[in-house]
């Protein structure tokens, strides 16, 4: 990277001053730098100068794929004659396959191979379920698949044992049964990220597969990236700019494991030096949860990932074992009406928590689950601020948190999500993000216009932001 000064820089939302950028590190902070030969000058008339965002939650490779795909949810697509309508504008990839992305109930019920052919047949279609949990196939999906003579066990069938169209959590084996996908390319991700003033992210993708490690070791995301799904015998760094992480456990709630199963997987993972991070959605899955933990005990750094309901007395077991929770707020204001509709009423208040586990010293981190949820984080912050829905509703009040509080998660160490805060200061990673505006008048009204210019340091990359 070229030598960088930032003049009149904003820093931690008080001092003005000036940064110098060397190498892959901030040089020098103070009031009085001089510009050096040969150096970038960059005039931030008192824009703050923040540390690179970090999301904790994301899938890197779906967001590749979500980029080639029809969406087919809302708010693009609402109603069954809005779906059928992008499903035959829907431009066929290479092998003549459609794929789409972000599918709802609420657009047209339910879909099954039946449901889809009356609106797209001549191509084989397949559809993701917005929770990303189930993929829909139609009729020449299935053939092509061979899903009728396959027997894993997410293919549902119908009382006849034929496949319905419908797999639940089998992305896996349905990738060995579909013509070979081109490599993706991580950098156009990348260039996404750094719009947002994204530096850093942790990929929460279960059981990453040769192949899709092998597009981390090739570098070719600018970004850092703390990954979960790392299998438990992979030995030795990918990348210097890629990390392993805890250990991604799946409660799958079309599927709960037995307690003693849940808890022979945390021994094994804590047995082999990794932390755990287990996806948890229902009540359910977060008391089998607890009393795995409690049964095998708690390593430092594992975590809990989405907590989508946590129930009130449950906080403080969670504060008890020294869990963190890594959870997306920002789910609200994409879908917070459908959760109001569908969540019984009493639940409302245990929806992603974040005000009553950070009280209670549980520490918080705030993510995307892109591309399942909103990836840019000024959404996520304004959502666990606000809590609003589309329709302006307010899901459970009690849990908001200050934007300053919602930024400073998305501030904190990859391996520390919701804890320590990460700072301009001189020998830290040159990962910087400048808006145009000071950090309060940012954060009166979080949006990503603000973001002026992201400096991703390890990449030696300048990426613009989302307002340039």
């Amino acid at each position: 990277m070229s030598a960088l000064l930032f003049r009149d820089a904003e820093i931690a939302g008080r001092e003005r001053t000036h940064v110098r950028v060397a190498g892959e590190l901030i040089a020098e902070v103070g009031p009085h730098l001089t510009p050096g030969r040969g150096e970038e000058v960059v005039e931030c008339r008192g824009g703050a100068l923040l540390p690179g965002l970090w999301d904790h939650h994301v899938h890197l490779h779906a967001m590749w794929a979500s980029k080639r795909s029809v969406r087919c949810g809302p708010p693009e697509v609402e109603g069954r004659d809005a779906l059928a309508a992008a499903l035959r504008a829907a431009v066929p990839d290479e092998h003549g396959w459609v794929r789409g992305v972000g599918y709802a109930e609420s657009v047209a019920g339910d879909l099954d191979a039946a449901r889809l052919d009356a609106l797209r047949a001549d191509l084989p279609v397949r559809i993701q379920h917005r929770s990303g949990a189930l993929w829909m196939l139609n009729s020449a999906a299935m053939r092509e698949a061979d899903l009728a003579s396959a027997g894993h066990p997410g293919i549902e069938r119908g009382a006849d044992g034929s496949p319905t169209g419908r797999l639940w959590r089998a992305d896996d084996w349905l990738r060995t049964r579909l013509p070979p996908a081109r490599p993706p390319d991580l950098g156009l991700v990348g260039r996404d990220l750094a719009r947002y003033g994204i530096t850093g992210v942790t990929d929460a993708t279960p059981d990453l597969t040769g192949g899709a490690l092998a597009a981390f070791e090739q570098g070719a995301l600018p970004q850092r990236v703390h990954l979960l799904g790392v299998p438990l015998d992979t030995r030795g760094p990918l990348h210097p700019r890629v990390s392993t992480g805890p250990y991604k456990i799946v409660l799958a709630d079309s599927g709960l494991p037995s307690l003693d199963d849940l808890t022979g997987r945390v021994r094994l993972a804590h047995e082999r030096g990794r932390a755990v991070a287990v996806h948890c959605v229902t009540r359910e899955s977060l008391l089998l949860l607890l009393a795995a933990l409690d049964a095998a005990g708690v390593r430092d750094g594992d975590r809990i990932e989405h907590a989508a309901l946590v129930p009130a007395e449950t906080i403080g077991e969670l504060a008890r074992l020294g869990l963190r929770v890594v959870t997306q707020p920002g789910f609200l204001a994409d879908r917070g009406d459908d959760y109001l509709r569908d969540v019984p009423a009493d639940d409302h208040g245990d929806l992603y928590r974040c005000r009553s586990l950070a009280d209670a010293g549980v520490p918080v981190g705030l993510s995307s689950d892109a591309p399942y949820g909103p990836l840019d984080p000024w959404t996520v912050i304004a959502a666990a601020a606000h809590r609003r829905t589309r329709s302006g509703a307010v899901v459970g009040a009690g849990e908001a948190i200050p934007a300053r509080a919602a930024l400073r998660s998305y501030l904190s160490e990859p391996g520390d999500p919701g804890g320590r805060v990460r700072r301009v200061r001189p020998g830290a990673a040159a990962d910087l993000v400048l808006l145009h505006v000071p950090l309060a008048e940012a954060l009166r009204a979080p949006d990503a216009r603000a973001v002026r210019r992201t400096v991703i340091a390890a990449d030696g990359s300048q990426g613009s932001g989302a307002g340039t």
